[in-house]
């Protein structure tokens, strides 16, 4: 791990012009080796003003000034399902994630039940994580839409309060999804491919319906039209699944209906390595530390390494459990590869700038250069060290947790 000697100063600032001061600070971008002294300035409109080693960067008169041992860019986590599942844990309370009474709901929109004040949003926060892919639960064949929103996000009052309201559609193949209907794999891939038809058959009516006049567009239809635009490629289908089969199954259709299409879970990725590097298809991965039963019983540690050596983009998860606390905190995971023969820097990458790769906003987050969001987390040691605390997390250029040790 990093070799440094921890400490940490912190002036709790809310608002204004900041400047942040680490011993060592990750950019996370060229070759992600850190900068020895270096600055970032945050200016007034929430952005990064200027990056780089001190002897470069001058903090300018009247700017408040961070200090930390390692300062990383915002931690993003790259699915969950916080905000929607909450720490009480309780059905009747906090528990929005997963609607069972029909296996295929791609209507649902995670916008409309996100809690951004339930405490497990803010323990997340607190822990440098400060964008999440959050929304519905792998479950159900299609259980619902996912977003991408900052954690500092109490309420969504309009459509501006996320980065992305609609940034995939949840689904899963394996046993998870399995119940009365589908009961059978086959029969589960027959469901997801009839109601991709449909939106085929919805697609055409309305290019008809745009190059000739005298046909009118087919009326609005929630379910189909969220299709469409997975069709479209305006909407990634993230696909949920953990067995060879199941993952052959999700490239399949990818290649069938041509949509842009996300691995989630993944667990026995290493067994179709070639396959999925040639589609193109990014992962991302099972907690590092799931249990290994069920269609995970196959999973290992070292699959992160296995996928950065086979040149496959990737990216770190909470993820998502029955079971208490529900979510996990993403850079343990990275932490947790990190240890199984991951390079670091790149396990850092894997949930900073590559989880911002693969939700299409590497030119906002996931990195540390002029004019990108001023989110930042503050590190008394080597993030990827469990010993290690964040210490201060800002974003948009404002402090929204201050722990001084």
């Amino acid at each position: 791990m990093f070799k440094v000697i921890f400490a940490f100063a912190l002036t709790a600032v809310a608002h204004g012009q900041l400047a942040v001061k680490a011993d060592l600070l990750f950019t996370m971008t060229g070759d992600l080796k850190p900068i020895k002294n270096g600055i970032v300035l945050c200016g007034e409109k929430g952005k990064i003003r200027a990056v780089g080693p001190a002897s470069q960067v001058k903090i300018p008169k009247g700017y408040k000034t961070l200090t930390a041992k390692v300062v990383t860019p915002g931690i993003i986590d790259a699915h969950s399902t916080v905000g929607l599942s909450g720490i009480l844990n309780s059905p009747k309370h906090d528990q929005e994630q997963l609607e069972k009474s029909s296996p295929i709901q791609p209507e649902l929109r995670a916008v409309d039940a996100y809690n951004g004040r339930d405490p497990l949003v803010k323990w997340l926060r607190d822990l440098g994580v400060t964008t999440v892919h959050t929304g519905h639960a792998p479950g159900t064949l299609m259980s619902g839409q996912l977003m991408v929103l900052k954690t500092n996000v109490p309420s969504i009052t309009s459509m501006k309060d996320t980065l992305i309201a609609t940034s995939a559609v949840a689904s899963t193949l394996g046993a998870k999804a399995l119940s009365k209907s589908p009961g059978t794999r086959s029969k589960a891939i027959a469901m997801l491919r009839a109601e991709l038809m449909k939106a085929q058959t919805r697609l055409h009516k309305i290019e008809e319906a745009k190059s000739d006049e005298e046909k009118d567009a087919p009326a609005s239809n929630l379910k189909l039209d969220v299709l469409v635009d997975i069709l479209n490629k305006k909407t990634p289908l993230l696909i949920n699944a953990q067995r060879h089969q199941d993952l052959a199954s999700a490239l399949r259709l990818q290649e069938e209906f041509g949509f842009n299409l996300i691995l989630d879970g993944a667990a026995e990725a290493y067994l179709l390595l070639d396959e999925i590097k040639a589609a193109g298809v990014p992962v991302i991965v099972h907690p590092t530390m799931g249990r290994p039963f069920g269609d995970l019983e196959n999973m290992t540690f070292t699959l992160a390494a296995q996928l950065h050596k086979a040149g496959i983009l990737f990216a770190f998860q909470s993820g998502y459990e029955t079971y208490v606390p529900k979510t996990r905190v993403v850079h343990f995971e990275a932490a947790m590869a990190a240890a199984y023969g991951l390079p670091q820097e790149v396990a850092l990458a894997a949930c900073t700038i590559q989880p911002a790769k693969i939700l299409g906003l590497e030119k906002n987050i996931g990195s540390l250069a002029k004019g990108k969001h001023a989110d930042l987390a503050l590190f008394d040691g080597d993030p990827l060290e469990m010993t290690t605390h964040t210490t201060g997390v800002i974003i948009d250029g404002k402090v929204v947790s201050s722990k001084v040790k």
